[in-house]
């Protein structure tokens, strides 16, 4: 376990695997409360199980590009240390299963070897930076995204900025108008425009999933692209600020934006501006220009044997770039899981045959580029060795579905058994939909929505069902969702529940009415057309509980009688209550900022000293049993609770001291300023602290 200290370069990285396997062995010790090292660890991707003693880790793939060398890594990892599976998550990571907590520092060391995260892939942070699988090579994009989400993502890692905000945050990168990122129902959504020459994003604020779907509102027609990066600071330091701390369900931005207002919004984000820690960032995109590189070898000459299999592949899997003579190939991943085996070989022949780089989709597929359309025949030859050659690539057969109650505490039933026998239903009784791309199915195993079931046509949400003493798995059914394009969605109606065992009768019933009375439509105008209540009456007899079988106790891809069981979520939102923690944590932020002002990074040791100032306001605060939902709140009310009854004496009120960081820009002389009056108020803060415990 000591080699990784030695044998990784960057001393960043370095720092930040030892102290996790310091705080491992300190929660050993039970010198770190539960609570607080479980925020820890979620920030470092490492996520409980359904099953005890074992973790998910989540490796952050920005974009979800990924080299021949890290998918060998990757693979390397998942063989040593977990199970040889290897899952494709709707946000482009990669998750594996049933790794040891004492394991994870030398896991996370082994991945940096080929420039591969954890940090930042769970918790209250900026999750992994979504990105058409098609950037950079999408025939209708005005311009490559890649490089700009590369930008973000670097510039984000590590930030102060969004180290410990009330929730976690997401942002995508569409190629196009046809917005195949998903904008809407995100955090920050960026669409490429380019007006009058100059290249910019037209930017959707405030979107997100979960229980309560929200759209996005418009934040701008057009930024330009060196603007991209200080709006986003900009919008993660008044999220950090005045984002909701203690009550879940309420702390994503979107509800932050819903209370405030856009504009009110819009005016904190503004006054954040002198704060910046730039007030333009051009992003360099020389990496992701020039020549398509020449393969290391060529592709040998292939006759196919069965063309009439390889042409309905082409037809269903392949599909043209933006650079002449060249196409891209959809690997359909069942569920977005494969293994390592096939892993290791697909790695070797993009490094081989292609220009070594594969991209993993939102929809839980694999994307090879660059291909030269003459080496078609041997690509087909050897992705069928490896049975890659499924039909049915981003169709409506190609489901998405979340781990469910395979993994996940949250899963209330099965998201990925139903899934299979979905997706067996459409290849065996309608061949006819075989290259349908205008129906999305996504299902999910709760009401969080990591399967998207709420944003598709046609979508799936576990849930269960009661029948006298017994529990039996459910499915409620939702329709009417979809992606319109340029930023503008639509979330799907909550029809009906049903039992869990008649998801294949409801697809039936839905897609038969559709052929029978859609007239043409698409359907999403067949829908509308109907109307709920339709389709309410039309699946109202599979609702039915009073004539349940014993099946119907069974959850797909189960064989025993289904048991509700719900854990603790882990998605986000942790709680910290203990106030010698908090004063432990916020000392750790002076010397953190300390660091970060002798490496000379005067923004980033400024917020850490404001981090201080909070933590340490919010300790006191807590043991005062005063409520603390969000950092303005908290700045208020030390003032109301310590300063104005003056149990601690400041030179100033505590606000005027902490909102210095808005009206100062981030130079050497105010960053140390700022700290110094950081660790006097914290003297201070310690010293009543000291005594209040000694008169209690």
């Amino acid at each position: 376990m000591q080699s990784f200290r030695t044998e990784i370069e960057d001393p960043i990285v370095q720092k930040d695997i030892i102290d996790l396997e310091r705080k491992i062995a300190l929660f050993r010790d039970g010198k770190i409360d539960d609570e607080r090292f479980r925020s820890l660890r979620l920030a470092r991707g490492i996520y409980g199980q359904r099953q005890e003693g074992v973790q998910m880790i989540r490796i952050k793939l920005p974009y979800g590009k990924v080299t021949s060398e890290q998918l060998h890594r990757i693979c390397k990892v998942s063989d040593e240390y977990s199970t040889g599976r290897l899952h494709i998550t709707t946000r482009q990571d990669i998750q594996i299963h049933y790794v040891s907590l004492d394991r994870t520092p030398e896991l996370w060391a082994e991945l940096e070897k080929d420039d591969v995260t954890l940090r930042e892939a769970c918790g209250n942070t900026v999750r992994n930076i979504t990105a058409s699988e098609t950037a950079g090579i999408d025939v209708d994009e005005p311009f490559d995204v890649s490089p700009y989400a590369h930008a973000l993502f670097q510039f984000l890692l590590r930030n102060p900025v969004c180290q410990e905000m009330g929730r976690k945050f997401k942002m995508a990168f569409s190629s196009s108008d046809k917005d195949t990122a998903l904008s809407y129902l995100h955090d920050l959504g960026f669409i490429p425009k380019v007006v009058n020459g100059e290249k910019g994003f037209k930017v959707m604020l405030g979107g997100g999933l979960g229980s309560q779907p929200h759209h996005a509102e418009l934040l701008s027609e057009f930024i330009p692209v060196n603007q991209i990066i200080p709006t986003t600071e900009g919008i993660l330091r008044v999220f950090d600020r005045h984002g909701e701390r203690t009550k879940r369900l309420k702390a994503r931005l979107k509800f932050l934006v819903k209370e405030l207002g856009r504009d009110e919004f819009l005016r904190l984000v503004e006054e954040e501006k002198k704060a910046l820690s730039c007030q333009t960032f051009e992003i360099d995109t020389s990496a992701f220009e020039g020549a398509i590189p020449v393969p290391l070898l060529a592709a040998p000459k292939v006759v196919i044997e069965d063309t009439a299999a390889f042409e309905a592949w082409k037809k269903s899997n392949v599909f043209a770039q933006k650079q002449a003579g060249y196409v891209a190939i959809g690997i359909k991943v069942a569920l977005g899981d494969f293994y390592t085996d096939k892993a290791r070989l697909l790695a070797d022949l993009i490094k081989n045959y292609a220009t070594n780089e594969l991209r993993f989709s939102l929809r839980q597929n694999i994307v090879l580029r660059h291909i030269k359309e003459e080496d078609l025949p041997f690509f087909y030859q050897e992705l069928a060795k490896l049975d890659f050659v499924t039909l049915g690539y981003d169709t409506i057969g190609d489901i998405t579905a979340c781990p469910g109650t395979d993994t996940c505490n949250l899963g209330i039933a099965s998201s990925t058994g139903i899934a299979v026998e979905l997706e067996r239903v459409l290849a065996t009784e309608y061949p006819q939909y075989s290259n349908n791309q205008g129906i999305t199915i996504k299902i999910s195993g709760c009401m969080n929505a990591c399967g998207q079931h709420n944003m598709a046509e046609i979508g799936f949400q576990g849930m269960s069902i009661n029948s006298g003493k017994l529990v039996a798995p459910a499915l409620q059914v939702l329709l009417g969702g979809g992606n319109l394009g340029n930023g503008q969605g639509r979330f799907s109606d909550k029809v009906i529940k049903i039992p869990s065992r008649r998801g294949p009768e409801a697809l039936r019933s839905i897609l038969n009415d559709f052929e029978a009375n859609a007239n043409g439509l698409s359907f999403l105008n067949y829908y509308d057309a109907k109307g709920e209540k339709y389709f309410f009456e039309l699946l109202k007899p599979l609702s039915d509980i009073t004539n349940l079988t014993e099946a119907d106790f069974v959850d797909w891809g189960n064989a025993d009688n289904y048991v509700k069981a719900i854990g603790v979520g882990e998605c986000a939102g942790v709680v910290i209550d203990l106030v010698a923690t908090l004063i432990f944590e916020a000392k750790d932020k002076l010397t953190f900022a300390k660091e970060a002002f002798d490496d000379k990074k005067w923004s980033d040791a400024i917020y850490l000293a404001y981090a201080g100032f909070v933590n340490g306001a919010k300790a006191l605060l807590l043991a005062e049993n005063e409520k603390t939902n969000h950092h303005a709140g908290i700045i208020d009310l030390f003032d109301t609770v310590f300063i104005e009854s003056k149990k601690i004496e400041l030179d100033s009120s505590f606000k005027d001291l902490v909102y210095q960081i808005k009206s100062n820009e981030p130079s050497e002389a105010f960053a140390l300023k700022y700290i110094q009056e950081g660790v006097v108020f914290f003297d201070k803060i310690e010293t009543y602290r000291a005594k209040d415990l000694a008169n209690a």
